[in-house]
């Protein structure tokens, strides 16, 4: 295959940035997009130039550290990461426009890599269980109905990627925040924050200047775990009955 790439170039965060254009050839339909990538970054090192700088780790699918927009779509035309995405859905002859997360509270370090800091601080502020220490309890001790762990296992599966950030019009956090919300909020280990979480949270997220929830869906649909948009409403609930009930 032979492609044209439009990548967003920019060389701090403090620098203006601007699409640079590269023919790239000999690209199988087999390659991954981030092999594609490695590709393209062999042949500017090559030719004397700076690589491009995008981030990526496990190349599994399970980090969430590939966060591209490939022609408008957060991690591409397909429902999945963007290292799990392949040369396969493009055609040859396509031009690809490469861009960064595109959203206030994720500023651009360089070219397509992006500070995705606020997301920790949203799971630091409580994202987290009490746990005493010592003795591990034994594994079933605490029985949990199984529509609570399933309900709890769906929403542990967001990898925090920021794809849901990238997609939404206003820029929202909500579904990566309802996600680990939910996924504590229903257990009975996470039942000694369950207010303080959802409140903290929720006040952190705000804090780092992310947009408000219109719920618009285009979170949900760019989701390549597939958190579900009712996330969002029961955390909604979760928030409304911790304000209701107070610390």
């Amino acid at each position: 295959m032979k492609l044209t790439l439009r990548v967003w170039r920019q060389p701090h965060a403090d620098a203006d940035g601007a699409m640079s254009t590269y023919e790239v050839d000999g690209i199988s339909p087999d390659m991954s997009f981030l092999e594609m990538l490695d590709v393209l970054n062999e042949r500017l090192i090559l030719a004397g130039d700076d690589p491009v700088a995008f981030d990526h780790d496990c190349r599994e699918g399970i980090c969430g550290a590939c966060s591209l927009v490939i022609n408008g779509d957060a991690h591409g035309p397909e429902r999945t990461t963007t290292c799990q995405l392949h040369m396969r859905s493009f055609k040859d002859g396509d031009t690809l426009d490469v861009e960064p997360w595109r959203a206030a509270a994720f500023p651009v370090v360089k070219d397509l890599v992006v500070d995705r800091s606020a997301f920790d601080r949203i799971i630091q502020a409580g994202g987290y269980i009490t746990a005493p220490t010592g003795a591990a309890p034994e594994a079933h001790a605490t029985p949990v109905p199984k529509p609570d762990a399933d309900f709890a296992f769906e929403h542990a599966e967001c990898i925090g990627c920021g794809a849901c950030v990238a997609a939404c019009p206003n820029g929202a956090a909500m579904l990566f925040t309802s996600a680990k919300v939910n996924h504590l909020g229903v257990l009975p280990q996470g039942a000694p924050e369950r207010e303080s979480r959802v409140l903290d949270m929720v006040a952190q997220m705000d804090e780092e200047g992310f947009g408000g929830c219109t719920l618009a869906g285009e979170c949900a649909t760019a989701c390549p775990k597939g958190i579900p948009l009712f996330s969002i409403t029961a955390m909604n609930r979760e928030f409304l009955r911790a304000t209701r009930k107070g610390r």
